[in-house]
């Protein structure tokens, strides 16, 4: 069975999903959350037993600071969206390729048009449509934590433009009709358990 978590009335009930893009029983699984709470190192402890498509606007941001731009989000966000948008529709049908049954993806199509919102960057409307074209079916949200929260050379979001982003996403996942699911705080064993204890009746 495919499952699209929808709310209602405060609670998450699983519909059995059509989409032209599910050619498989699959559970399309994303974490969501702003910059520094702990996405990355539950993906990365999840990938021991399923398949993960990591985050990849690092490898944009990354390939843009080796041709001299530091931060293409800040300096053209529609290009670094726009390539953001096609690697991860990219991660999207490449999933749809695997027999794998669950597949988790570090952000989703949303987190695009969300930043984009948070920008406050007039955008095309390719990016609202892709938004609706790609569904996934569980979102895991991780909020602000600033007891973990940092900053590197691709990840400069203050712990307060992180709250602000994590504002945007919750909203932007919201207005496309999802139902976010909190992640407790906690040690990434505890926060990735939670997760596998709540998809496995979904299996």
């Amino acid at each position: 069975m495919i499952y699209f978590c929808e709310n209602y009335n405060n609670s998450c009930y699983f519909y059995k999903l059509k989409s032209k893009y599910l050619i498989n029983d699959q559970l399309k699984i994303v974490l969501v959350g702003g910059p520094g709470t702990g996405k990355t190192s539950v993906l990365n402890k999840l990938s021991n037993q399923f398949t993960c498509f990591d985050e990849i606007s690092r490898e944009i941001t990354t390939e843009a600071q080796q041709k001299g731009i530091e931060q293409l989000f800040l300096k053209d966000p529609i290009l670094f969206s726009k390539l953001l948008l096609e690697k991860r529709e990219q991660q999207f049908l490449n999933a749809e390729k695997s027999n794998e049954s669950i597949i988790f993806f570090d952000r989703g199509i949303p987190d695009v048009l969300a930043y984009l919102k948070y920008s406050k960057t007039k955008h095309p409307k390719i990016f609202n449509e892709k938004c609706l074209e790609y569904r996934y079916n569980l979102i895991f949200h991780f909020s602000p934590w600033e007891e973990i929260h940092e900053t590197d050379n691709e990840r400069y979001e203050s712990f307060d433009q992180t709250k602000k982003i994590d504002t945007y996403l919750k909203k932007t996942y919201s207005e496309l009709n999802y139902s976010v699911i909190d992640v407790p705080f906690g040690s990434i064993d505890e926060r990735t358990d939670y997760i596998i204890n709540t998809i496995d009746i979904y299996k």
